[in-house]
């Protein structure tokens, strides 16, 4: 098993997706040990808190650090479980079909047709049939001419896998329930197929998160690890947090006057939100948006950083229904 061996506010330099912002992720001892005791138990780990705290970026952030292989899945409100296992090609199996049959007229070749029309040359592998066994998954698909997924550079699925299941508060209950078997035995069969795809080297690390949009079941829950993001907790020393991951990830931006300023505008705004049951309250996403917007502005001329803040906060921290701009 391989761990991560770091300490915290250490900082993992993320794939560049975008010139002009070069994203990093600031790990922090909560974080750090929740991987670790996830890998540990062979569980999934879900990361429970509000949007903008880093969740989705802590799952690629872990992949980045261990050289693992990694690729994500977004849930939305028309995802069914087995999109997560494997997809099952019925247009296309039905049109092989019709055309089949008028070949069977001709040539009488039932045996060739009904090859032809197995399952198993209709099944994609899906997300989890990746992350349980590569060798298989890419076996499966090389009979669709697809490819595997790509991967960042230095990393690889022979060190292990992290899979982002992403929001899956968004789907129906029926979703997180169909992944029971998966997630708790580490295997599942595929339609059409007599054995099963199950974890053949190293077992994944499965990240999935949720908004809180809708409870999730208890049985799903159970067989999960859970960590908490809460930046904004009375344990936390916010202020110190926010300017430390904002050097982080703008460290041109001048620590005391620019950064500062920013976190405590932000801390001002979400109380005055929180306190008037205004939401969405602004969080950590803002903030870094306020800086990347200072940091680009400035660099092109447009004003100096301390005054710029105040002007393009309004448009940021302010996203309530009938908030002052």
């Amino acid at each position: 098993m391989n761990f991560l061996d770091i300490n915290p506010n250490h900082i993992v330099k993320l794939d560049v997706y975008n010139k002009q912002y070069k994203p990093v992720h600031v790990f922090d001892q909560d974080s750090i040990a929740a991987i670790n005791a996830a890998i540990a138990a062979q569980r999934p780990l879900l990361i429970r808190g509000e949007p903008g705290t880093g969740k989705s970026q802590l799952a690629r952030a872990v992949a980045k650090q261990l050289k693992y292989a990694f690729f994500s899945f977004v849930v939305d409100s028309h995802c069914e479980s087995r999109d997560l296992l494997w997809h099952f090609d019925a247009v296309q199996r039905l049109a092989d079909a019709q055309l089949g049959k008028a070949l069977i007229e001709d040539t009488k070749d039932t045996k060739k047709i009904r090859e032809i029309l197995n399952i198993d040359n209709y099944l994609s592998p899906g997300p989890l049939w990746w992350a349980f066994d590569w060798d298989d998954a890419t076996t499966q698909a090389g009979k669709l001419e697809q490819s595997a997924p790509i991967q960042s550079e230095d990393c690889s699925h022979e060190n292990g896998c992290v899979l982002l299941i992403d929001e899956i508060d968004k789907a129906e209950m029926d979703v997180p329930n169909g992944l029971l078997e998966a997630l708790g035995e580490g295997r599942f069969t595929p339609m059409g197929r007599k054995n099963s795809v199950s974890v053949k080297h190293h077992f994944p690390l499965v990240i999935i998160t949720t908004n809180e949009e809708r409870a999730l079941p208890n049985a799903f829950l159970r067989r999960c690890l859970v960590l908490h993001l809460d930046l904004f907790n009375e344990k936390n020393d916010v202020l110190k947090i926010l300017i430390q991951r904002g050097k982080a990830h703008f460290p041109e931006l001048d620590e005391q006057h620019v950064i500062k300023e920013a976190a405590q505008l932000l801390i001002k705004d979400r109380a005055e939100a929180k306190a008037n049951q205004k939401f969405p309250l602004p969080g950590q996403a803002e903030f870094l948006d306020l800086l990347r917007a200072v940091d680009n502005l400035s660099t092109e001329g447009k004003g100096e950083p301390q005054e710029l803040i105040h002007q393009v906060a309004r448009y940021i921290m302010n996203k309530q229904i009938g908030a002052k701009v």
